[in-house]
């Protein structure tokens, strides 16, 4: 560990800190429907939109028909998608003449983007045609992230409605999301990369010959456009295989450091966004706490784990700290800090190799997501995970006061704290049984490469990423079979993995989704109570240690035996493996 490294944390803090309430109160302005600097330019873009569609913006939906929209909408995404990448060999801007993925492995694909999450069973530049790319993967990019924001922002009228059940227009919140937050910030987002050496060329890959007389080929591509989208949506797909440790996607230390911020950027900020449409801007800084106060934890412990090595290292007297799968023009450090921010994020992006780290420093990504990624989360999905966690914690300090449980002034009932449940549980849940599953039957054990409690690792890190969306991997669990791997049980051993890496993306997406939706629905309807001398704060550090402590405690509950299999024995063993 370094001051230097210590310094350039900190300073990653402040300024996330600082941009906060300002794009938040911006996003705040764009959902309530007042004008912003961009409407004189994009207004008229807004309204041919609605007459294409044939849509009122003026007509509310209720917490029903908003989730029905965003279900079929989704749906109508998935088709389109899955048709342009098993189509792939007719299309055009595809320079290496790449034909289609397998359909399981599309299918995984498809779900992958169209759930948010971006986990990736492919090589990028090996795979797929730039048409693929720009036109399925990037626009999905864009359109998932979309609609994470819209549902967080009904979500949001539900908690500070007063007696309605009506929560927004999904059509109105998904096309305002994108022409006035995604487009323009991903528009400069991608001319600040391109400044800084990532590329953005339609050309084809370049061959050429190395100093030792060897044959290369350079992969190109269009890739500042999609790495801006993938980062501020928190989509987290690579371009290309190695992602963010690929200079292509991540040229330098300031575009690293850029990158970093764009994960976080719109999740923090939507926290100052729920401060302002609830009308109580300290609720949405205590939200901010509780999140920021879980990140700081989380980059202490990996950054001090990886500068000091695992047992293993110093018993092979390896010292400098855990270099291994580290990008040395970034450090130990940024790497720490990468792996915890893009698991505090729905994210999944990487500038280092995840499977590299200590066990101890390797827990500390795996955790994040287990908390259900409400560390600040996905753009939309992690503030609402997180409004339900608030919700759980009001109830259990109800529960301890022997009163009725009351968030934003409205009471939390028996109806309510079953929805929360649901939406909290569910995804837990999915990972263990995915799990489970993988290492128990014959068809997970050629998606393995390591074994001992390395092997179980991988496999639980890969459906905690998966279901929790985050999209991130230990690089030693595969959707390919190798011919020869032991355990090989054919051409099941990729369809298992990809079809139930599939459905846990979808269900760990779509379930919580429609439970914080029907959570909304039902606050909507109730009016606020007037605070009294027993009421609970929810805008006080009080209230931020018993939301953080909440978080922590249901994760350790789920998932406390799962992490003693796993990286705990890894961190304390002395065998290399």
């Amino acid at each position: 560990m370094t001051a230097q490294g210590w310094l350039q944390i900190a300073f990653y803090l402040v300024v996330l800190t600082g941009l906060t309430p300002l794009l938040g109160g911006y996003m705040a302005r764009v959902y309530q429907g007042e004008r912003v600097a961009l409407d004189r330019v994009l207004g008229p873009i807004e309204r041919l939109v609605y007459r294409v569609l044939r849509t009122d913006p003026a007509r509310q939906q209720d917490w029903k028909e908003y989730a029905r929209t965003t279900l079929v909408f989704s749906a109508l995404f998935f088709v389109v998608l899955f048709v342009i990448l098993r189509t792939q060999g007719i299309h055009p801007f595809n320079p290496e003449g790449f034909d289609s993925a397998p359909w399981d492995v599309t299918f995984n694909t498809t779900a992958s983007f169209i759930s948010n999450t971006n986990w990736q069973f492919y090589g990028g530049e090996t795979t797929l045609s730039y048409f693929s790319q720009m036109a399925g993967l990037a626009v999905q990019n864009f359109v998932s992230a979309a609609v994470g924001m819209a549902v967080l922002a009904a979500v949001i009228r539900g908690f500070a409605s007063r007696g309605t059940k009506e929560l927004g227009n999904f059509w109105q919140d998904v096309t305002r999301t994108l022409l006035y937050i995604l487009v323009p910030l991903s528009f400069v987002g991608a001319l600040v990369l391109v400044s800084q050496g990532v590329i953005q060329t339609l050309g084809g890959y370049v061959s050429y010959a190395t100093v030792q007389g060897l044959d290369q080929t350079l992969a190109m591509g269009p890739a500042a456009s999609q790495i801006a989208i993938k980062q501020l949506g928190t989509n987290g797909g690579g371009f290309f295989n190695v992602n963010s440790a690929m200079p292509f996607e991540n040229a330098n230390g300031f575009g690293n450091f850029v990158e970093m911020l764009f994960i976080l950027l719109i999740p923090a900020a939507l926290t100052a966004t729920f401060g302002r449409m609830v009308g109580n801007r300290r609720q949405g800084w205590a939200l901010y706490a509780a999140m920021a106060a879980l990140m700081v934890a989380g980059v202490v412990v990996a950054y001090a784990a990886e500068a000091n090595g695992s047992p293993a290292e110093k018993a092979a007297q390896i010292t400098g700290g855990n270099l291994e799968g580290k990008e040395q023009r970034f450090g130990i450090a940024n790497s720490a800090l990468w792996a915890t921010v893009t698991t505090d994020a729905s994210n999944g992006s990487v500038n280092s190799a995840h499977d590299s780290y200590t066990g101890i420093g390797g827990s500390v990504p795996l955790i994040n997501m287990m908390t259900g990624e409400v560390i600040f989360g996905g753009v939309g999905s992690g503030l609402y995970g997180m409004l339900l966690m608030a919700l759980l914690a009001v109830f259990i300090a109800g529960l301890m006061v022997g009163r009725t449980p009351e968030y934003l002034g409205k009471k939390v009932e028996a109806r309510e704290v079953k929805l929360v449940l649901i939406g909290v549980l569910f995804v837990p849940l999915g990972v263990l049984v995915g799990t489970a599953l993988a290492v128990a039957t014959k068809y997970g054990a050629p998606s393995i490469y390591n074994s001992g409690p390395q092997g179980f690792t991988e496999t639980l890190y890969a459906y905690t990423s998966q279901t929790n969306n985050n999209g991130s991997a230990f690089a030693g669990f595969t959707g390919f079979v190798q011919p020869n791997a032991p355990g090989n049980v054919g051409a099941f051993g990729i369809t298992f993995a990809d079809l139930l890496g599939g459905v846990a993306m979808l269900t760990g997406r779509f379930v919580p989704i429609v439970a914080a939706l029907a959570v909304a629905g039902s606050l909507a309807t109730k009016r606020t109570a007037p605070f009294g001398a027993g009421t609970f704060r929810t805008d006080t550090p009080t209230f931020v240690f018993l939301l953080a402590a909440v978080i922590v405690i249901v994760g350790a509950l789920t998932f406390f035996p799962a992490l003693l299999l796993g990286p705990v024995v890894q961190g304390l063993t002395t065998q290399l493996f």
